[in-house]
């Protein structure tokens, strides 16, 4: 892996519109682009009431749980909320003052619509540090702000994957400097607070800039200061039986790699991926590939084969240091371009950011029709609710946690919660262990008929919530429908024997 190659300027007397396009673009002309860009990358947060991130809602019934709970009845008797330290709690520590001073509902779309932004300005800033410019490198990473994890919802994973960059370009500025192996003990800490997989990153970014600088066993010992954060891995991390493959990992690990562009068109996703593993194939080639973030780019994408889907709880690990390793792949890039490829290279970004705009508004619209359901219950309901995805769907079920809205706006004991035990600090006291995620979400193929006669959830409830295209076949038995409208129905269910 080489430094990059100097760029040979056009020497011309006149400046011709194709003159100036051929020209290389000047540090400030790229930065400005560059920021614009990262700012351009909120939009779809901007126009939508309701953000289409599919896990948004589950992390807004907890986030209100955590705050309200002490003065909410229902909730004390549905949920029991344990805060404790660990390295997941990004956007948990930034919505209690967010919300001390706006609406509750405004602080969480803050915070969602903040993190593509500080990711794109992460970008920008461990560019900057390394060549004092911005190229094509950014360019081309931009597109992996809005990766599947973004798409998902990974909150805490986006927030620590912005500081992590923030933090890397801190290390190359700080050269030199004594003392920064000690400012680098809390930012370690800083980061790993924020999202374990983030932490992981930074280390991995430092580790192959050392590399590349010495090439000898010194690099290993460089991320030390960041190292504070395993005493409370070892403390709080979980079980080890928490850490697995999962059900037919070679098909898993298979799919994963294929949607690590993973957006609404697959033909397009492939397509974006197809060309970006091209460009990084033929940049390495070409001895165009910086080293001082090639390595980690190559080992995030090396470890990514052979980590584990689940590690302490968390899902889609490896899926995550795949985007992650991209991103970083994309940074290395150590072309100088023409002003024409400056210009052009983001058009790929704001293509796929205008697909997402699109859906986005039209999935924020259907959101507000599903939530029409929530006049007909009672505070405090006890709702239990299903929604239909159809398997082999290419993009992303955005209202599969729209249940968890009732939690919101009800205080209603639901089941669309994260509330592993001992993973997440939410609990359900009611309704058993199966009505938590992923037992409220119905995978089937087209046309199947739907039967919910049996549906395990319902048996704790007062309500059945149905979120999906194709009406149900069966209702619980004595399920009386109170109201409907387009891609929803809400019943009221027969009340449990024994139930007073």
């Amino acid at each position: 892996m080489s430094a990059e190659p100097p760029f040979e300027q056009f020497n011309t007397r006149r400046r011709s519109p194709g003159a100036w396009l051929a020209e290389e673009p000047s540090p400030r002309e790229g930065l400005w682009l560059g920021i614009a860009l990262a700012l351009i990358s909120a939009l779809p947060m901007l126009l939508v009431v309701y953000p289409q991130m599919v896990d948004y809602p589950a992390h807004m019934a907890r986030f209100h749980v955590m705050l309200t709970r002490d003065h909410s009845p229902f909730l004390q008797r549905y949920y029991g909320f344990e805060w404790r330290w660990m390295g997941n709690l990004g956007a948990d520590l930034l919505i209690r003052p967010l919300s001390a001073v706006m609406p509750f509902e405004a602080a969480g779309r803050l915070i969602a619509g903040i993190i593509p932004v500080l990711t794109g300005l992460g970008i920008l800033s461990a560019e900057w540090a390394l060549r004092r410019r911005i190229g094509l490198g950014s360019m081309l990473a931009f597109i992996f702000i809005w990766s599947p994890a973004l798409h998902l919802g990974f909150l805490n994973f986006g927030l620590s994957l912005a500081l992590a960059l923030f933090a890397f370009a801190l290390w190359v500025e700080l050269e030199g400097k004594r003392w920064r192996s000690w400012l680098f003990m809390p930012i370690g800490i800083l980061v790993w607070l924020c999202h374990v997989s983030g932490w992981g990153v930074l280390g991995i970014l430092v580790f192959g800039y050392e590399w590349q600088r010495h090439k000898g066993i010194d690099a290993f010992f460089k991320p030390m200061p960041l190292t504070l954060p395993f005493i409370g891995l070892l403390a709080f991390g979980g079980s080890s039986q928490l850490i697995s493959y999962g059900r037919n990992w070679d098909v898993y690990k298979e799919a994963v790699w294929r949607q690590a562009m993973r957006g609404s068109i697959q033909w397009l996703d492939y397509a974006c991926l197809g060309l970006i593993a091209l460009v990084l194939i033929g940049s390495i080639a070409m001895r165009r590939f910086d080293g001082r973030l090639g390595w980690a780019g190559v080992i995030m994408l090396l470890l990514a084969l052979v980590m584990p889907r689940h590690i302490f709880g968390g899902d889609l690990v490896d899926a995550r240091m795949i985007s992650s390793g991209l991103l970083v792949s994309c940074l290395a890039l150590s072309w100088k371009t023409p002003r024409w490829l400056l210009l052009l290279a983001p058009m790929i970004f704001l293509g796929r950011l205008a697909l997402t705009t699109d859906q986005w508004v039209t999935g924020s619209r259907q959101t507000a029709e599903l939530l029409k359901a929530l006049d007909h219950v009672p505070q405090g309901a006890r709702i239990a609710s299903l929604v239909v995805t159809e398997r082999g769907l290419w993009g992303y079920n955005t209202q599969e946690h729209t249940g968890a809205w009732a939690v919101v706006r009800k205080d209603a004991l639901n089941n669309s919660n994260f509330a592993l035990p001992k993973v997440h600090m939410l609990t359900i006291r009611e309704g058993g262990d199966r009505f938590r995620d992923p037992f409220h979400r119905l995978l089937i193929r087209p046309g199947r008929p739907i039967d919910l006669s049996t549906y395990i959830p319902a048996r704790s409830a007062d309500w059945l919530w149905y979120i999906g295209w194709q009406e149900p076949a069966k209702l619980p038995a004595g399920a009386a429908i109170v109201a409907r409208g387009h891609g929803w129905l809400l019943a009221r269910l027969a009340k449990p024997v024994g139930d007073s």
